[in-house]
């Protein structure tokens, strides 16, 4: 189906506030869970005990030097986040810092250093979790409407779909023209589209 060239979208339209707060360098999965869904879940309890408050933090990569990412928050304050070899990072699957570019949008969770520094258990690079329509759908391609901007979600090989709240499939024919649609992804800042981790239609 033909659609309107998209418009481009900001990265702020695609991200959330967060919270703040902390106290201890910890590994990956200390904090709970470090897959996608973990960016957007309420806050728990720490499965360390030394660890009394988690750390949320936001915003745009403006340098990164050596492990530590330089990060303009969307309300002007300034993230100073350490990466550590125990650090989870994800962008549409699990990558290194190496994958980490000047420009990205990030999340990131751990704890407050005493120097200020967030030490980061998990980093969640150009994550992005929004309702759409469904307006078109090609080969690798679904075209979305989200409120007045149309954006291009990209399908990968592990793009999985849940229908009326089924288990996650891989089978993405089920999907119409018309539909709402949350979608789990990742922006592309080079084309403004999304890379697409998961659509959930009919919930």
């Amino acid at each position: 189906m033909t659609v309107t060239r998209s418009s481009r979208v900001d990265r702020r339209g695609f991200l959330t506030s967060a919270a703040v707060g902390g106290a201890t360098i910890v590994g990956a999965s200390a904090l709970g869970a470090t897959d996608a869904e973990a960016a957007f879940a309420a806050s728990t309890p720490s499965l360390d005990p030394a660890v009394t408050t988690t750390t949320f933090a936001e915003g745009r990569v403006g340098a990164i030097r050596g492990s530590m990412l330089h990060v303009a928050g969307s309300y002007g304050e300034t993230h100073h986040i350490q990466i550590t070899n125990a650090t989870s990072v994800w962008k549409v699957r699990a990558v290194t810092l190496d994958d980490v570019r000047v420009g990205d949008g990030l999340y990131a969770r751990g704890v407050t250093m005493p120097d200020g520094t967030l030490a980061a258990d998990a980093v969640w690079v150009n994550i992005v979790n929004i309702y759409t329509t469904i307006r078109g759908i090609q080969k690798q391609r679904l075209h979305l409407a989200h409120g007045n901007d149309e954006l291009v979600g990209h399908t990968l090989p592990e793009t999985a779909a849940s229908y009326a709240g089924s288990a996650l499939t891989t089978d993405l024919s089920r999907l119409r023209i018309g539909q709402p649609a949350q979608i789990l992804g990742a922006w592309r800042p080079a084309d403004g589209g999304i890379d697409v981790v998961r659509v959930t239609v009919g919930h």
